[in-house]
């Protein structure tokens, strides 16, 4: 397998290339010169097949032989030893747990299945000097990247994160790590920690000092694992429902990877349904959708913070799965947008009528599965239903959601131990010339 750079100016790469820069040269993401396409048997196979199992055959075309297959195998066991549950809220609406994780986060997939790789690269290279993965975070992937990396030997991290704009929970996630995980907290937006590390990869003074790569969702390494979960509920939802069922799905949608991720388990032959993108405020795929003019516009804050992205990286993804053709894309994908006020009263309503806690962006997901079924009820009498995405724990959004339910929740003891823990940070201004001049001074 070899991957092209969607800015069409570089050369094609192998897997291991892809995974250890991160970013192509002239700057556009790399995508599979093929999207693997799985036979009728292979998905009959699938129904049974055990996770790991089936985490190997998914992957196995992506990395395109540059990890043995034992290895391969050992990565994929590590990167999903844990459950991703589908859980019923409403008669037609189901919830995909994606929470129960080491981080309390869906992003904890990619980051371990991504950690593993740059590790077997490291040691297969044994490089005089470490990868420096350089993250920017928009809640969750800081904590699911510090987690899966820390103690790695050969990588260090550096994770730029917005100050005030993640929760407590994901702030301490990020920020106590140690050992080879250093935090820096940006006077600025998600989109300007994304700026900066984009420009870094860019940067012939940092290439020079670094071996420089990415652990966001533009990372193939990280933005392909995303896949499997898919392949997990569609497993769960034919046990429920048999084959013949449309399994629409829901997804919160902030840099747009994983539903992306979701789109090319569809290519691949996987029998999805409907993909619908549930949005906040930062709304450009929304209005895309509408209106066929992309326009991007500043992010803005909101209680759904991994969804404040004005910018995602990863549309142009979704765009070359569909050939850049926008008639064909509205018919695989819808999407909606809800403020705060809504997030809000749907987290507060869901409690009280279903006994489920939505976090904010479950919340988002769950009123666009709602208008989605509303829009597109089955006239022939049969239920037409949907899962949505919950993608992380309530206990990362304490103050929306005790709020809204009007109770305390109770504190997994996975990140309770936090709560003692000290914040580590390294204060930055949004400027790359101030984030060049750290590195630089580091080197």
């Amino acid at each position: 397998m070899q991957y092209y750079s969607l800015a069409k100016q570089s050369p094609q790469v192998d897997f291991k290339t892809a995974a250890i820069t991160g970013q192509a040269p002239d700057k556009g993401l790399y995508f599979p010169t093929q999207i693997p396409v799985f036979t009728a048997q292979q998905i009959e196979r699938f129904k049974t097949l055990d996770k790991a199992s089936l985490a190997f055959e998914v992957m196995k075309p992506y990395v395109g032989g540059c990890i043995d297959d034992a290895s391969l195998q050992q990565i994929c066991a590590e990167t999903i030893h844990f459950d991703f549950p589908l859980v019923p809220i409403t008669d037609t609406i189901l919830s995909l747990e994606l929470f129960h994780g080491p981080t309390l986060a869906f992003k904890d997939v990619g980051a371990r299945f991504m950690s593993r790789c740059l590790g077997y690269f490291s040691k297969q290279a044994r490089a005089e000097k470490p990868s420096t993965v350089l993250v920017a975070t928009s809640g969750d992937t800081g904590g699911a990247v510090a987690n899966g990396f820390l103690g790695v030997q050969g990588v260090d991290v550096i994770i730029l994160y917005p100050k005030g704009k993640v929760s407590p929970i994901q702030e301490l996630q990020l920020t106590t790590c140690g050992q080879n995980i250093t935090a820096l907290e940006v006077e600025g937006s998600f989109d300007d920690c994304q700026a900066m590390v984009k420009d870094a990869f860019m940067d012939a003074d940092l290439n020079a000092s670094y071996n420089l790569t990415s652990a966001n969702s533009i990372n193939v390494a990280r933005w392909l694992p995303q896949q499997l979960y898919y392949f997990f509920a569609w497993q769960q939802w034919i046990k429920l429902y048999g084959d013949t069922t449309p399994m629409h799905i829901v997804v919160p949608s902030g840099n747009f990877g994983n539903i992306c991720a979701g789109m090319m388990a569809k290519a691949s032959g996987l029998p999805l349904g409907h993909f619908v993108a549930a949005c906040n405020a930062n709304d450009v795929v929304t209005r895309y959708l509408a209106s066929e003019k992309y326009e991007v516009r500043k992010a803005v804050a909101t209680v759904s913070n991994a969804m404040d992205v004005g910018n995602p990286s990863n549309f142009v993804r979704i765009l070359e799965i569909m050939q850049n053709n926008f008639a064909s894309l509205t018919k695989v994908l819808s999407s909606y947008s809800f403020d705060d006020a809504h997030t809000a009263s749907t987290i507060h309503s869901v409690y009280k009528t279903h006994n489920y806690i939505l976090d904010p962006h479950g919340a988002v997901a769950f009123l666009a599965a709602e208008k989605y079924l509303a829009e597109n009820s089955n006239s022939t009498g049969n239920i037409a239903r949907a899962i949505i995405l919950e993608t992380a724990h309530p206990v990362k959004f304490p103050e929306v959601v005790e709020q809204s339910i009007e109770q305390k929740i109770e504190i997994p003891a996975s990140v309770a131990f936090l709560l003692d823990k000290q914040k580590v940070s390294i204060p930055m201004q949004p400027s790359f010339d101030a984030f060049k001049s750290w590195m630089l001074g580091k080197a």
